[in-house]
């Protein structure tokens, strides 16, 4: 049953000045409920059919605009309940949109929320709203502000900011602003923040979007790599040189697992030929067959001696990197250094591409596709929370056949 909110003059009740207080009346399943706007109007001054002061009301422009705020606020609450499947009476609906937001400022929220992140070992996360702090901090001054005082203009604001001064590309901006709304989101999912001032409906933060790069290699291009002997690539051994290869080819082989999750793998993720983890990024489980060149792969580092808790590549140490922060400090050096021997591996075969070891993730995704894998198939190798996502990664490998395509236009 629908929810239904119009202001009326309640003149059952008439006041000791000889006016009647103006109320708002909500009606659902036939009962109603009287919310008082806290102001009073004579009844010449009201017009009881369309439901609104008349023209000859002193301060009718503010009333009015009381009246719609107050009929936005509930409206908006109303679509919250409905979009949450919740079930509701009139009096949680009067209880919950009279609420007040508490008088917490930006800075203070962001700084909970990234102590929040870090002390559940998210620290990929927090980094990420790190970095909105500095770029609001260096925008404004400081973050004495409330979520209310962020607006369309304000942020037209930040985005002139992020273009002109920090030279952010649109995909960076488009992070930022990210973060920004899913800080604003959880504000308003907690009482910090009021639905009725969230800027993002009119602000729209898909607009920051660049097209992605080609980032996928052919079959043919993945037995370049996995033919290479790469101790012809240098005089004198390099063992990050071998590992950078075998995590690459891992990560093809193995349903396009990240370089994150790969590094944290540990023995006992492995058992009767699978590979089961959670994913680091969105805590989803995967679980995939071990190709028999990935098996060769992991082979090669295995240790006698290890325990189930021991990381089978030997990037982390169980003893050593012992709290989230420690492991995403050594994840995140590492990552820099097999990326560039990757780049020496991709410039000696002439990849087309510069090498990276997101290049096996959006390699697998690609020859599945072209292989006539359905997205939803591969969405859920890749452990991605949308096929949504998963599209995005493909849409940006298929230039070449559409290019292909046009040529038989005529």
């Amino acid at each position: 049953m629908n929810t239904t909110i119009e202001a009326v003059l309640y003149t059952s009740k008439k006041l000791s000045n000889g006016l009647h207080p103006l109320m708002l009346r909500l009606t659902k399943n036939r009962k109603r409920k009287y919310i008082s706007l806290h102001i009073s109007l004579s009844l010449e001054h009201w017009d009881a059919e369309k439901c609104k002061p008349k023209r000859n009301c002193p301060n009718r422009e503010q009333v009015e605009r009381l009246i719609r705020t107050k009929i936005e606020e509930l409206q908006s609450q109303v679509m919250e309940f409905k979009t949450s499947d919740k079930e509701y009476t009139l009096h949680t609906l009067i209880d919950k949109s009279s609420k007040q937001p508490s008088k917490v400022t930006v800075g203070e929220y962001l700084d909970t929320y990234i102590d929040m992140l870090q002390r559940a070992g998210r620290i990929g996360n927090a980094d990420t709203f790190i970095h909105l702090r500095t770029a609001l901090t260096k925008c404004f001054g400081s973050l004495d502000f409330y979520f209310s005082d962020i607006d369309v203009a304000w942020l037209k604001r930040l985005e002139s900011w992020f273009r002109l001064t920090a030279h952010l590309s649109e995909n960076s901006i488009g992070i930022r602003f990210r973060s920004l709304r899913a800080l604003y989101n959880q504000a308003i999912e907690e009482g910090i923040a009021k639905r009725t001032n969230y800027p993002f409906d009119a602000f729209k933060v898909s607009q920051f979007k660049e097209s992605t790069a080609k980032r996928a290699l052919t079959k043919e291009q993945i037995r370049q790599i996995m033919e290479l002997d790469v101790r012809a690539l240098s005089k004198y051994p390099k063992p990050f040189m071998q590992l950078s290869k075998d995590l690459f080819l891992f990560s093809y082989l193995g349903c396009g697992i990240n370089l994150t999750d790969m590094l944290h793998l540990r023995y006992r993720d492995i058992f009767d030929g699978r590979v089961t983890y959670h994913r680091q990024k969105t805590g989803k489980l995967i679980s995939f067959h071990l190709q028999p060149l990935a098996v060769d792969i992991l082979r090669r580092y295995y240790q006698e001696t290890h325990i189930p808790d021991d990381y089978i590549f030997p990037v982390l140490k169980r003893k050593v990197h012992i709290t989230a922060t420690q492991q995403y400090g050594r994840v995140k050096r590492v990552t820099r250094l097999i990326n560039r021997y990757l780049k020496v591996i991709g410039e000696h075969l002439n990849l087309p591409i510069p090498l990276t070891t997101y290049v096996a993730r959006y390699s697998y995704a690609t020859v599945l596709k072209r292989s006539g894998v359905s997205t939803s198939i591969i969405s859920e190798s890749l452990g991605h929370s949308s096929e949504k996502i998963t599209q995005i990664y493909l849409d940006s490998f298929e230039n070449s056949q559409i290019d292909e395509a046009m040529k038989h236009l005529l």
